[in-house]
């Protein structure tokens, strides 16, 4: 298999992200530097900034409900005080794992953390068109004319438009209006400059649903391993 699709199966990093670590010159097999084409079988030996990988992983699989105030990261290196990141809500003893997908710093909800390189792939490739269902709260009312325009499309940036998504009036109220927000691609803070685009501000966001799997019965920031019919059907979206 390439040496990228190894990594991520090691659990070390996406498939993008492994290929940054072989450009790095940070990868060798059997003795000589990886490059991105490098095709890796059981008899080779993998090292990793020195270090033997082993060809056997034990995947593990967990449920994390993301409470706002912390980074889905493994660890935070961007700024002089690192915050607070998902890793810590998980249980202790557990081995290399990481986060699939991201929840911004103030959002909260639905994360998959896992070592599982290939499930990663799967449900965050944009052609997966995996559903990812959010409650959002924004200040204000908002009209229908603004409602169709985050479902037909608008402009996040410039040249960047986001597709088509399925948005509910849930509650209205003259200060705020919450919604139901369903996407099936994930690009960076999407929603929030989705909103920015129509001229509102969401002031609460949370994840609620991927696919079919919901938090039901997990508290916020509480954590669990995924059940074996849970991976299954994940594997299979």
């Amino acid at each position: 298999m390439r040496i990228n699709k190894f990594l991520a199966q090691q659990g070390i990093a996406s498939r993008r992200a492994a290929d940054a670590l072989v450009e790095e010159g940070r990868v060798s097999v059997n003795g000589k530097p990886a490059t991105l084409g490098t095709d890796v079988t059981e008899e080779d030996a993998v090292m990793l900034d020195g270090k033997l990988l082993s060809h056997k992983v034990k995947y593990e699989y967990f449920l994390l409900n993301k409470p706002k105030g912390c980074v889905c990261t493994v660890q935070d290196e961007k700024t002089e005080r690192p915050r607070k990141t998902v890793m810590e809500f998980l249980p202790e003893g557990v081995g290399r794992v990481f986060p699939v997908g991201r929840l911004d710093y103030e959002s909260e909800g639905l994360l998959i953390l896992t070592n599982d390189g290939d499930l990663s792939y799967r449900l965050t490739a944009p052609q997966s068109e995996i559903p990812k269902t959010y409650v959002v709260r924004i200040e204000g009312t908002v009209t229908q004319g603004q409602l169709n325009k985050l479902r037909t499309g608008v402009e996040i940036e410039p040249g960047v438009v986001t597709g088509k998504c399925r948005v509910t009036v849930l509650e209205a109220q003259k200060q705020s209006t919450k919604l139901q927000v369903v996407l099936t691609e994930g690009k960076n803070r999407e929603i929030r400059k989705m909103f920015e685009a129509i001229g509102k501000e969401v002031v609460f966001l949370k994840r609620t649903k991927l696919g079919d799997l919901t938090l039901s019965g997990l508290d916020r920031g509480a954590c669990r391993r995924l059940t074996p019919e849970e991976i299954f059907y994940l594997k299979n979206l």
